[in-house]
């Protein structure tokens, strides 16, 4: 059984992170969308809402599940038996990144490789931290968000005008 992990703090999950799962899950009898549990990025959504939101946007997608880890990501691998950790590339800034993560990854675990995956061109410019900046300054998200997320920003951050009140 050919078993992949999506990591991520998903905070919030983006029209980009569905475009990667939905692609992704094609490649693997199984897809884990694994949240990350790190406070110390002081999320705007907790583990347990943003397990939800992701559950929410993925019950469609046979064969995805979505778990949470803390600590390191070849540790979580190892107790759900995964060996392929597929990562979302925007820009050469991300590679560069996400290129250091997968050498760690394989030093601390020579049976982990990484797959880089490119988003839809739509959604090559679109970030967690920048859905929440745009909605948080008034600017229109919907197009970028799942509507689960849509509405779940809306209920938590001040309605302003112009972010689809």
């Amino acid at each position: 059984m050919r078993i992949a992990v999506y990591p991520g703090s998903f905070d919030p999950l983006t029209n980009g992170h569905l475009d990667i799962i939905r692609r992704g899950m094609r490649l693997f009898d199984r897809f884990l969308v694994a949240v990350l549990e790190n406070e110390g990025k002081s999320p705007l959504f907790t583990v347990a809402e943003r397990m939800d939101l992701v559950r929410k946007c993925t019950s469609d997608i046979p064969g995805t599940e979505v778990h949470s880890f803390s600590g390191l990501l070849v540790d979580f691998m190892r107790t759900v038996d995964a060996s392929v950790v597929v990562r979302g590339i925007r820009a050469i800034s991300d590679y560069e990144y996400e290129l250091q993560m997968a050498l760690m990854n394989r030093e601390l675990n020579s049976e982990v490789e990484t797959i880089f995956m490119l988003p839809g061109v739509e959604y090559t410019y679109v970030s967690s931290r920048l859905i929440k900046e745009v909605f948080r300054l008034g600017g229109d998200v919907a197009r970028l968000v799942p509507p689960p997320v849509l509405k779940s920003l809306k209920a938590r951050l001040p309605v302003t005008a112009g972010n689809g009140a």
